[in-house]
């Protein structure tokens, strides 16, 4: 798999992660933060991890079980916004135990979206659906 994220081992036993691409709950392209590798890849490390983030953002529900992931993680969680955390990276950005943004940064926050077909019953359940991940955000 192709990812945009990359862990380096400091030599203090901390940790540095760089989160930059698209976060989606599959990887359809092979270029996106799935949240099973990266659980297994926050997993194989201890003591205390910074994030650098630069990412437009993704699925919410992946970009929600990371954030609970990193909420569970038992060190303390650094978060660099050193680009941009647009969208569902701005959910993630919000695990940090400390957060900081670059002057230079971006973050961007907005109602969830998403794309639906069907009839009237089908786009009220889109509707709710919607609604439910706004709540949860």
């Amino acid at each position: 798999m192709n990812k945009f994220w990359n862990w380096v081992r400091n030599e203090d036993n901390t940790r540095t992660l760089f989160l930059d691409g698209v976060i989606a709950e599959e990887s359809w392209w092979g270029d996106e933060v799935t949240p099973r590798a990266f659980r297994d890849e926050l997993n194989t490390g201890k003591g205390d991890v910074t994030i650098f983030i630069n990412s437009p953002g993704g699925d919410c529900v992946a970009a929600s079980q990371i954030y609970t992931m990193l909420m569970e993680y038992k060190g303390n969680i650094t978060v660099k916004i050193d680009g941009m955390a647009a969208s569902a990276a701005s959910v993630i950005a919000m695990a940090g135990t400390q957060v900081l943004m670059s002057p230079t940064s971006l973050m961007m926050i907005h109602n969830p979206l998403t794309f639906a077909i069907g009839d009237s019953d089908e786009m009220r359940k889109a509707i709710e659906m919607l609604d439910e991940f706004k709540e949860s955000i």
